[in-house]
């Protein structure tokens, strides 16, 4: 008997949530990239690492997010006449 890891299996997501995971991940990944540059103007060794640590983070987020978003299926909209 085979068994699918949990990891390999795909689902579907409506069209909206979709779009509401990509704005997301696309706020993550800009967000990481300010936090980013600000780091140049930082002196505090602390402080610098507690914004390593949220720039690591939130690239973390935003790969998990595009992981989840490759499993997924776009569920397709209901047809608006019935058939």
């Amino acid at each position: 008997m085979t068994t699918r890891c949990a990891y390999e299996e795909s689902f579907e997501i409506s069209p909206r949530f979709r779009q509401t995971v990509e704005e997301r991940v696309t706020r993550l990944e800009r967000d990481a990239d300010h936090d980013e540059a600000e780091m140049e103007r930082l002196e505090d060794i602390d402080h610098i690492r507690r914004q390593m640590r949220l720039v690591a983070t939130q690239r973390a987020e935003a790969l998990r997010l595009r992981l989840f978003l490759d499993r997924a299926r776009t569920r397709l909209p209901r047809p608006m006449i019935a058939l």
